[in-house]
């Protein structure tokens, strides 16, 4: 570390699904001495169109890019007042992401919403990371490069998703052209708040790679973008390229204008953009082979670096240097995990269920795990598929949909709710033994986000995969990760390594596999194979079939 940055503070903000995240971490250690959250005003898009009343077909899911400044506006004054510290003392800032959640602006930035003759029409808005309208876009993506052998294709298991860059574009070149041909600039909002924050527009590895599709220095060739619509051929040169930022550089200096938003001093570093799953591995110190990160929350994402590279099916993509220089970084990942708990808690437990939770003072989840908790394994008879929200790995196809096998009149809540918990779980070890298969071994599965609060999940996870769990020691992991990119870009320390092993913080093997427990597991994650395998391996193909009949209900 620099000497003369003892007593600097970063400032790491983590954008995430319904707020953004602002922490203020001393550079020596990594200590974090402030946060501050401000949620969304907008939130989810999902039912209609803000200002508009029109209702949004199934599967969308949009956002408004005005709530990503009021973050900088709000939180991260917040932030540094809770810290005490003199804003001066700030060197640097940097932001995370989810992904792929892209923004389609003018060419200098301006999101198409906030244009008047554009602000009724959908596709002019944020389309999220979960928004999965654009699955049949994705299968004709898929199939053509499976028809020519395109190179780039192994890189990603064999298989494009909905929620990336290149499917979500075409469709809406095919359903909206006005908006396409209006859309000057495809953005990650990754990349979109770092150009609000330094004025420069830098193109950030970890998506361009991982989301957009770029190896080996190169996109999809015009030739092949042209085979799937003449008029997306000149996409990349047009509307999408534009230089690379490695993780942890400078992409520029803080604006006079993020200056004023923000109460930040002017000029200070602003690090390339990152995504939040990403960004955790170095606060989780999960910077050697075989450590693969899980970061749960309303999905998962599981990454981890290699020192080979191998193609791993189903995987959401192979980078070089997609998490760290010099590492080749492997993405999985779970579409639904805490959005499925939260779906149940809203939609299938009974009014006395909340109501005796609030009598012992405990929310429904807490309550829920408590009488989950006390079963023993296999006792509720059940087994469910994780796919509320499609599956993103192995399978990817997000045209799948939940299942739960062996309800009767004798199931209660707490049944269902700990089978829910259990499949997430079985979707994690199918990631992990897809790795291990593919020669990528993994030898420890590291917990962030904001489900390792609850023990029974982290417990059910350890006996289900039989590795034992370690836990990130912040309950802010991204924004803690964000902290540590910024460090390196305002020259504090030589290379996101060294800043990890100084800022970051992991307690080890917290949680142990149960040999019973794993033993019975075993017998239960036979079962969810079999289902797995059969509605998602095209054994039954009933979960398309229904979702094209919900989609023609619909429209009618």
């Amino acid at each position: 570390m620099s000497d003369n940055t003892n007593d600097a503070v970063v400032v790491g903000i983590d954008f995430g699904t319904l707020s953004g995240r602002a922490v203020v971490v001393r550079v020596a250690d990594g200590a974090e001495l402030g946060s501050a959250v401000h949620e969304f005003t907008h939130g989810v898009v999902d039912n209609e169109l803000p200002g508009t009343g029109e209702r949004l077909p199934p599967d969308w899911a949009l956002q408004v890019p005005s709530d990503y400044i009021d973050v900088l506006k709000t939180a991260v004054p917040r932030a540094v007042a809770a810290a005490g510290v003199d804003p001066t003392a700030v060197i640097g800032v940097a932001t995370d992401f989810t992904a792929c959640t892209m923004i389609p602006t003018l060419a200098d930035g301006t999101p198409l919403n906030e244009l008047p003759e554009y602000a009724g029409r959908k596709h002019a808005y944020v389309k999220l990371w979960k928004h999965h309208a654009a699955q049949p876009h994705a299968d004709r993506i898929n199939a053509l490069a499976a028809d020519r052998n395109e190179p780039w294709l192994a890189r990603y298991g064999g298989l494009i998703s909905s929620e990336w860059e290149f499917a979500k574009a075409l469709q809406v070149l095919e359903e909206d052209p006005e908006i396409y041909a209006a859309m000057e600039r495809w953005v990650e909002a990754a990349d979109w708040i770092v150009w609000k924050l330094s004025g420069s527009y830098v193109r950030n590895a970890c998506t361009a790679g991982y989301k957009g599709i770029r190896q080996d220095g190169a996109y999809p060739s015009p030739d092949y973008l042209a085979t799937l619509n003449p008029g997306f051929a000149d996409f990349v040169s047009e509307k999408l390229d534009q230089p690379i930022g490695q993780l942890g550089d400078r992409a520029g200096g803080l604006t006079a204008e993020a200056a004023a938003w923000t109460g930040l001093p002017e000029g200070i570093a602003v690090a390339v953009g990152n995504v939040d799953a990403h960004v955790t591995a170095p606060a989780a110190q999960a910077v050697e082979p075989g450590q693969m990160v899980a970061i749960m929350g309303t999905s998962t994402c599981h990454v981890m670096n290699g020192d080979v590279l191998r193609e791993v099916p189903g995987m959401c993509g192979v980078v070089d240097g997609g998490i760290m220089a010099g590492r080749w970084g492997y993405e999985a990942g779970q579409s639904g995990v805490g959005d499925i708990f939260g779906w149940f808690v809203d939609t299938s437990v009974p009014a006395t269920y909340a109501e005796e939770a609030a009598r012992r003072g405990l929310n429904v989840h807490e309550y829920l795990t408590e009488l989950a908790a006390a079963q023993e394994v296999g006792e509720h008879g059940l087994i469910a598929l994780d796919w509320h929200s499609g599956n993103r790995s192995v399978l990817v196809d997000h045209e799948l949909s939940g299942v739960v096998v062996g309800q009767t009149l004798a199931t209660k809540p707490e049944d269902t709710y700990r089978a829910l918990l259990e499949a997430t779980a079985f979707g994690t070890r199918t990631i992990i033994e897809t790795f291990n298969r593919a020669g990528v071994e993994v030898t420890e599965l590291i917990i962030a986000g904001g489900l390792l609060k609850n023990g029974l999940i982290m417990q059910i996870y350890a006996d289900v995969t039989g590795l034992p769990l370690s836990v990130i020691g912040s309950e802010q992991g991204p924004a803690l990760g964000s902290a540590i990119h910024a460090a390196v870009a305002a020259g504090a320390y030589p290379d996101v390594h060294a800043a990890a092993a100084a800022m970051g913080n992991v307690e080890r093997a917290v949680y142990q596999p149960d040999p019973d427990r794993a033993k019975a597991y075993d017998a239960l994650y036979a079962e969810y194979v079999t289902l797995h395998d059969y509605f998602g391996r095209g054994g039954n193909d009933v979960m398309r079939r229904l979702r094209a009949i919900k989609r023609t209900a619909v429209t009618r």
